[in-house]
């Protein structure tokens, strides 16, 4: 059987050859935009405020992150970017860019590499501190950073050669609840009351209280809670270690602040230190005390280096031995530190203090210890 084509059915097989040849154009162009919205993205990215980025600098930059352009693609970006975006070119030779200054900042589109590697530091160094409703804003720029860094040799060597370490032994943190903590941190936030299951460490058994939250302070691997009690008429403001805390939960009632408490102040007078049982025969427990310190010339010498104290002198005796004067708080946290010079350490005065150092019983335990 012979089949006739009739020209309606050519027309519709040229209709469908038109439409697939569109179409596949149509999606060639989408990738080709695609990759070069992505491209003027991270060419945006490169450009500072305060400073001028030269176009060399931004090429490099586009190549470390995986694009295969031609500095002459970039100079057409940011040609043609500028007719969109507030940024701006001075006339140097070689030419440089940057936002302009009454650019405002959510037309900044990205974070170049110097921000990537702050925001990956932030994450790595606060995240701790930082409250739930913050930490919820923060996470997709931490992504972003992450992102950022991923394909760039230079921000990646920089992070791989920079590193905190504790000044005393390391030690693994203890298990925090973490709702607990974040009760804890929006309680403080919002400055609400909050009422709690903790367990003292002298006791084997929670207790419940009603805190008023004050101050959120991480002291090596252990965070602590600064609180005043509902149930203390005196409004004693107490510290609380967060791994401590079985149960929080946030009440609607306002938190109650003392009165022109400051947290600097608060940590300059040394209530962190915790004050030693000895000490509490002195004036104010032994806060802005003078004392001297005499230690061999080797053992004193990172003192000659970091200062106890603004009023620190320093004096090289006949004897080869070194005599350091300061003011200081007495605490527990000096008694600790002291002892850490052994045989190094000579003589301290006050006395008191010195006994301190040298008493190894029980009466080293301090007399404020969190609750």
């Amino acid at each position: 059987m012979t089949v006739h084509h009739t020209h309606t059915d050519e027309r519709i097989d040229e209709q469908r050859t038109s439409t697939d040849a569109s179409a596949a154009e149509a999606h060639h162009n989408n990738r080709h935009g695609a990759a070069t919205t992505a491209r003027q993205w991270q060419v945006l990215s490169q450009l500072q405020r305060n400073r001028w980025v030269g176009t060399t600098h931004i090429y490099e930059q586009l190549k470390l992150a995986g694009f295969d352009i031609s500095l002459r693609t970039v100079q057409r970006d940011l040609n043609a970017l500028s007719k969109r975006f507030p940024i701006e070119k001075n006339n140097a030779n070689p030419q440089g860019w940057r936002w302009r200054d009454d650019a405002p900042l959510h037309s900044l589109p990205h974070m170049n590499l110097s921000q990537a590697v702050a925001f990956n530091m932030v994450e790595a160094n606060l995240t701790q501190l930082l409250p739930p409703v913050i930490l919820d804003e923060l996470f997709p720029w931490f992504d972003l950073a992450r992102r950022q860094l991923k394909n760039s040799k230079v921000t990646h060597s920089w992070i791989d050669r920079v590193r905190i370490e504790p000044a005393t032994q390391p030690l693994i943190a203890p298990h925090i609840d973490l709702e607990s903590k974040d009760n804890l941190y929006h309680a403080l936030f919002y400055q609400l009351q909050v009422k709690a299951c903790y367990t003292r460490s002298n006791k084997n058994e929670a207790s419940e209280y009603t805190l008023n939250p004050i101050a959120i302070i991480q002291r090596g691997v252990i965070i602590y809670l600064l609180a005043t009690r509902t149930d203390d008429p005196e409004a004693i403001i107490r510290t609380f270690a967060l791994h401590r805390f079985d149960s929080v939960e946030i009440l609607e009632s306002p938190a109650q602040t003392p009165e022109d408490f400051q947290l600097d102040t608060y940590l300059e007078a040394g209530s962190m230190g915790f004050s030693h049982p000895l000490f509490g025969e002195l004036p104010e427990r032994g806060k802005n005390t003078a004392i001297e310190l005499q230690f061999t010339k080797q053992a004193g010498k990172s003192l000659t280096e970091s200062k106890l104290s603004d009023d620190q002198v320093v004096t090289v005796n006949d004897d080869d031995t070194l005599t350091i004067k300061a003011t200081v708080n007495l605490t527990s946290q000096l008694v600790w530190w002291l002892r850490g010079f052994g045989s190094g350490l000579l003589d301290a005065h006050p006395e008191l203090l010195y006994r301190a150092v040298l008493d190894n019983s029980a009466n080293n335990a301090t007399d404020n210890k969190p609750d």
